[in-house]
């Protein structure tokens, strides 16, 4: 990867995020943690936005005789090109994200179809990664897909952080929450995964469906009753009496399946702060477990590198400050006759970070999501640097107008100042990186 000139600061900031991506890519972190042969046969299933790359890298690092199958979910758009000479062994099917579809719930009733007939001397390798909750969709008896579009929509716009959503998504399902490694049982079960969540919590990731779940149906309901999002009454039903009750620590369908984490945020965080010492930067990691509303995180970004480019901070410059995590955005209402905004996480905080910076000089910011998507968008996120407010309104563009209805697309396309990679084959959750050039 060639070094950018430290006097470019967007050529540096993207330079740090491309090695923060580079780190937690499949290939480079698999092999370490692929079991033995087992006596029977090898199936692999998964579900993620890493789901191609993952698939990949185990045929890559398979021995080429064994035997190997299996199925795997990504988004679409997220299958990487097949390498020349790399044969396929595990098929790679593509669906819905954020908002689960029909594909994604034939691919999940296909895979929990493939668990029939395992038996103790079969491996079974689950490749999971963030994304996984919408991709791998199987409603619950009374729910339709109809139904679980509509609460995964309510969800995403309601504020509820990654735990609740997650909370919801696997008591209204037959394959989160454990259920799919206890369908597995009585062969062994290893899962490689890759953390978009902050603390790595490996029940979180994808609404854990090979790791026992320790939340239950009553805290279910009440996420579901605190954000006003209802259910058809059968439903209900079965959350009041625990009907839907996903299969707890101690379960014995779970006691052969294991978890190893292989790529995380904090991993990559710490990659580019090496790679900014090697430029002859001060670097500094605040936490790879920010959470909260994407717009007032990136306030508070911006008062420490305020206050840092100010002389008034303990970090000393020039430097730079990164963070990880996943904020979240609560839809605003708006008026009918404004546009819809359009936008997710990283470009909100950006908008927070800019109003807070308020163009203050030698700080520049990149924030943007290690999928390579930010939201539904075709970004992965924005730029802010310490011209963005005057150029803005040198094109009439409100920053908080734009704030207002979520439209962090709207007002940093015309500046020129979105992030676009495209699908980076990981996914590592938010990465944040903050440039003072100077105290």
């Amino acid at each position: 990867m060639t070094k950018p000139n430290v006097n470019d600061p967007r050529a540096l900031l993207r330079h740090l995020y491309d090695v923060a991506v580079q780190r937690a890519l499949p290939l480079h972190n698999t092999a370490a943690h692929l079991p033995a042969l087992p006596k029977g046969r090898t199936l692999v299933l998964g579900a993620g936005k890493a789901g191609g790359a993952m698939a990949q890298a185990v045929e890559a690092l398979w021995p080429a005789g064994a035997p190997l199958s299996g199925l795997v979910v990504t988004r679409y758009g997220h299958t990487p090109p097949r390498p020349a000479g790399l044969a396929q062994r595990i098929e790679v099917v593509e669906a819905a994200h954020p908002v689960p579809d029909a594909a994604g719930l034939e691919a999940a009733q296909r895979i929990l179809a493939l668990t029939q007939g395992l038996t103790a001397d079969d491996l079974v390798l689950c490749l999971i990664s963030g994304g996984g909750s919408s991709l791998l969709t199987l409603p619950c008896e009374g729910l339709t897909l109809q139904d679980k579009q509509r609460i995964n929509r309510q969800l995403l716009e309601s504020g509820a952080h990654i735990g609740e959503m997650n909370a919801v998504r696997k008591h209204l399902s037959r394959i989160k929450g454990g259920r799919l490694a206890a369908a597995c049982a009585p062969a062994r079960v290893v899962t490689l995964t890759i953390s978009d969540v902050p603390g790595d919590d490996v029940s979180v990731i994808a609404s854990g469906p090979t790791v026992a779940d320790a939340t239950t149906c009553a805290e279910a309901l009440d996420i579901l009753r605190r954000y006003g999002i209802d259910v058809p009454p059968a439903v209900q039903a079965q959350l009041e009496n625990g009907a839907l009750e996903t299969p707890k620590p101690g379960d014995p369908r779970l006691a052969r399946s294991e978890t190893h984490l292989i790529a995380t945020p904090q991993q990559s965080l710490d990659a580019a702060a090496e790679a900014a010492r090697a430029l002859g930067l001060r670097a500094y990691v605040l936490s790879d477990e920010i959470e909260g509303e994407s717009r007032e995180v990136g306030k508070v970004h911006g008062a420490l590198a305020r206050s840092t480019a100010l002389g008034r901070s303990s970090f000393e410059a020039p430097c730079v400050i990164l963070s990880g995590g996943e904020t979240t955005v609560t839809v605003r209402p708006r008026a009918e006759c404004q546009p819809k905004g359009r936008g997710g996480r990283a470009g909100e905080f950006c908008m927070g970070l800019a109003q807070a910076l308020g163009g203050q000089a030698d700080v520049w910011a990149l924030a943007a999501d290690t999928d390579g998507i930010d939201g539904v968008e075709d970004n992965a996120g924005a730029l802010v640097a310490p011209d963005t407010l005057a150029r803005a309104a040198a094109q009439g563009l409100k920053l908080a107008d734009h704030l207002a209805r979520n439209d962090a697309v709207g007002f940093f396309e015309p500046l020129g100042d979105l992030v676009v990679t495209g699908p980076t084959h990981t996914n590592v959750n938010d990465f944040r990186a903050l440039l003072v050039t100077r105290p």
